[in-house]
């Protein structure tokens, strides 16, 4: 790197998951929708962008283009197969190898920078910084040590390789992004990072995608009555991001008569993950066990215009998770124009105004919940104040601006490579 400029080409990493893969179930969720939605606006800027992730399955082809000016590498890593994340440390050095020939099959020079996502691509965007002498970009999305303190029912605790690989990363990086102030401050109180090295940038939405538009037709499209009141969770099926509280917390309306029975739907919408592919029906067990099955409905995830016929077909949306860097299910159901319930954690205060967009609530315990859900079922006027005040608060955030921010940052990144050379030993 002569001089600074906006990158030609970056090498996204994603070791664990795709963005070709549908997010609601496994290991794909909120960092698919970033990593897509982010590369497709940087493609639009004139950045061309490689995304690298591990194959699957040996009838994936070696490259895919996602979007105009964004190719998607698959990666020969171990077995073609999901494989646990806690497995995926060992494919690391295979995955390793695989970018680096990637790269030396271009001319020097090829990437002008790496942005990798979750410390296992950390890992990798490391020794791929120091290879080719590019500035690495690193985005945590989640944090070892911030869900450690925060562990739900039945949750095993992430593993000391995981916060040993989180640190390395951290200090190795030359610049870390942030979806929140509250996580920049984590990455700095807890992993000691240089406060210089970190920044805050908000992921967006697609309101093009995610707006308002005729609910009683979404609603008959997914054979819901249009007096009913839909209560929805979205998202993956695990103990993190707690669906369980609001089956708890629609039992207790049902048992305090603050709705009735036969107007009640609970959409559990997403698959199993995590810690969740142990018990895969333990949601269905949950709700036989409450005496709710006849209002509770299960669906698979869903893509494009059928998940915003479904944040759209939803009185409110819940999202009561132990933690969250963000929440993108949370601006989503906002930008359709459904207020949010969400627990108050993370980036949550962020992607959810309480008051104006939805509501806050502090813990998990059924009765907050059956609280703050019971207010807005009981007061369609709160509700219809609270749709509004959703989609101006959803108009603040946008991939655009999430795009510019990173583009920006990427030219911060190579200043402080360029201050770090004599320390790191590369040439540019």
């Amino acid at each position: 790197m002569t001089q600074l400029h906006r990158p030609r080409r970056v090498a996204v990493l994603s070791v664990h998951t795709s963005p070709l893969e549908q997010p609601g179930t496994g290991d794909a969720g909120g960092l698919n929708v970033y990593v897509s939605e982010t590369a497709r606006r940087l493609a639009a800027r004139g950045v061309a962008v490689e995304v690298f992730t591990r194959a699957t399955s040996s009838d994936l082809p070696p490259s895919v283009e996602l979007a105009p000016g964004v190719l998607v590498r698959h990666v020969t890593a171990g077995p073609y197969e999901p494989l646990e994340r806690s497995e995926l440390p060992s494919q690391l050095c295979a995955f390793t190898s695989g970018v680096l020939r990637a790269e030396a099959r271009q001319e020097p020079g090829h990437y002008d920078l790496v942005h990798s996502h979750y410390w296992l691509s950390g890992q990798v965007g490391w020794l791929a910084r120091e290879r080719w002498g590019v500035p690495l970009v690193h985005t945590a999305h989640t944090l070892a040590k911030v869900k450690n303190a925060a562990l739900a029912d039945g949750d095993a605790p992430e593993p000391r390789v995981r916060v040993i690989g989180e640190q390395q990363v951290v200090e190795q990086a030359d610049q870390l992004v942030a979806n929140t102030a509250v996580e920049a401050g984590q990455i700095v109180d807890l992993y000691g990072a240089d406060p210089d090295k970190v920044r805050t940038i908000a992921p967006g939405v697609d309101l093009d995608r995610f707006r308002p538009a005729d609910r009683h037709a979404d609603r008959a499209a997914l054979g819901i009555r249009p007096d009913a009141v839909v209560l929805a969770f979205i998202g993956r099926v695990q103990p993190l991001k707690a669906p369980d509280v609001l089956l708890r917390a629609a039992a207790e309306l049902l048992a305090r008569g603050g709705v009735p029975r036969e107007r009640l739907v609970v959409l559990i919408v997403g698959g199993p993950s995590g810690s969740g592919l142990e018990q895969p029906a333990a949601l269905q067990e949950l709700a036989a066990s409450l005496g709710i099955t006849d209002v509770v409905r299960f669906l698979p995830p869903q893509a494009g215009a059928a998940l915003a016929a479904v944040y759209r077909a939803a009185d409110v949306v819940a999202v009561p998770s132990h933690n969250e860097s963000f929440g993108l299910v949370a601006l989503e159901a906002q930008a359709c124009g459904t207020p949010v319930v969400a627990a108050a954690v993370g980036g949550l205060p962020v992607a959810v105004s309480d008051g104006c967009s939805g509501l806050l609530v502090a813990g998990h315990r059924t009765g907050d919940w059956a609280d703050a859900l019971g207010r807005l079922v009981r007061s369609p006027a709160l509700r219809s104040e609270l749709a509004g005040g959703a989609v101006l608060h959803a108009h603040e955030f946008s991939w655009d601006r999430t795009a510019d921010a990173l583009l920006a940052g990427y030219l911060d990144a190579g200043r402080a490579l360029r201050r770090a050379l004599p320390r790191v030993g590369v040439a540019v």
